[in-house]
């Protein structure tokens, strides 16, 4: 049986962290101290910072809820009003949630998710987030504006980092309006260098996984990526990463392993399933194998941010996004993750309500294990949706592909004998 995992001691600076910024935004809407912004978690967070906004991302709210385990009861809901099942679990739980009268931000002291007085979307991850926001937006009358962004981008070119800037600048007048403030530059610059020093400290962490044993997992990071998310453009991600890459650099130096035994190493393609977490954590310890990177939380290091050209490296960090590639740039980023961290196989996460972030469909998986020259493993489920995932089947599967990796590691050391 395999030693028990040490806990991150950094976790209380998290939960500190994040229960500030939802007490934050609960006494903005309940003081009417500050407008409050609906943002997509890779819309323009700092432009709204920049105009004196509290940001709501309602992905981290629906992670929430899947997290908790209570979106299926929400879902129904959703599905009432002529959602379809088959479309983001995201956006029909945190529908049927608000719809049902209850959040999890009660915790924090809410009445629910809080109401906008503008929503801004960016369609670089799908176009459920502009239907999602436009649902809000007849709920209450409010604006509803965003980017469309290319989508599918092979080689990012100076014709589409032009386009999303100048719908970025096309925004300003109509949140000027609704902040009742003009957009001071200075306020602006600020907020990209929070936001870059943020995206550098947790790319650092992310990295520390790099090291043999590893200190840090995937699972780790979708826990921990949350300042990523919610503190974008604020000070306070930053204060919160040095704090946890202190404790990272001091777990590599002291040999303190994430997965007690670490035996194998793999990468984690797609969305995360959030109501088994725990359970994928402590199966995949139990084999002795760590999840050490994800294209999921490394989706949040934007390393082109650029405080002294804003409108412009805004533009290039969202038309660069991982999602919104089309499989070339995807494999070769893949490609460049599995080397990097040393792997030994991909896990590809079939999210069933995620097409858009689920890379498994059209043969990548294959290609990428006849290029690099190891396995990879399908798990069927769903971000949120739990009725699409079996503990069972996945506990099965993924104990098949650890005895396949094992197995091809056995003998190429005979091999090499």
């Amino acid at each position: 049986m395999a030693a028990p995992r040490a806990e991150l001691a950094s976790t209380a600076a998290l939960r500190d962290t994040m229960s500030a910024y939802y007490r934050g935004l609960g006494e903005a809407v309940e003081k009417k101290t500050a407008p409050v912004a609906w943002c997509t978690s890779v819309g323009p967070a700092e432009l709204l910072r920049a105009l004196g906004f509290v940001v709501h991302f309602p992905e981290n709210h629906a992670a929430m809820l899947g997290a908790g385990r209570t979106a299926n009861r929400y879902l129904p809901v959703a599905h009432a009003q002529g959602y379809s099942q088959d479309i983001c679990s995201y956006l029909t739980s945190d529908i049927g949630a608000y719809l049902s009268g209850e959040s999890p931000l009660s915790a924090f002291g809410l009445h629910g998710v809080p109401r906008a007085d503008v929503l801004v979307f960016n369609t670089n991850q799908c176009r459920d987030v502009r239907d999602w926001f436009e649902w809000y937006g007849r709920q209450w009358n409010v604006p509803v504006i965003g980017i469309n962004s290319p989508r599918s981008v092979g080689e990012v070119t100076e014709a589409e980092i032009g386009d999303v800037t100048r719908q970025l600048e096309a925004l300003v007048p109509i949140l000027e309006r609704v902040a009742g403030t003009r957009l001071d530059s200075a306020r602006l610059t600020t907020a990209m260098s929070a936001a870059r020093d943020a995206s550098a400290l947790w790319e650092r962490c992310l990295t520390t996984a790099t090291h043999r044993p590893s200190p840090f997992t995937f699972f780790d990071g979708t826990i921990h990526m949350g300042p990523a998310v919610v503190l974008r453009g604020a000070p306070e991600a930053a204060t919160y990463y040095g704090t946890l890459l202190a404790e990272l650099e001091e777990r590599t130096r002291t040999g303190v392993q994430a997965v007690p035994g670490e035996s194998l190493r793999l990468y984690w393609d797609g969305m995360p399933v959030w109501g088994r977490l725990r359970a994928l954590s402590t199966t995949f310890a139990e084999f002795r194998t760590a999840v050490v990177a994800s294209t999921y939380c490394n989706s949040w290091i934007f390393s082109t941010l650029d405080p002294a050209d804003p409108w412009r490296s805004m533009a290039r960090s969202s038309v660069e996004l991982f999602i919104a590639r089309s499989d070339e740039p995807k494999e070769r980023y893949i490609e460049r993750m599995v080397k990097l961290y040393d792997v030994d196989g991909i896990v590809f996460h079939d999210c069933r309500t995620c097409p858009n972030n689920t890379n498994s469909r059209y043969g990548m998986p294959r290609r990428l294990s006849e290029r690099l020259g190891i396995p990879t493993l399908m798990l069927d489920g769903d971000v949120n949706d739990l009725r699409c995932f079996s503990d069972e089947q996945a506990k099965t599967n993924i104990e098949g592909f650890v005895e396949q990796l094992a197995d091809g590691r056995a003998a190429a050391g005979r091999a090499a004998r």
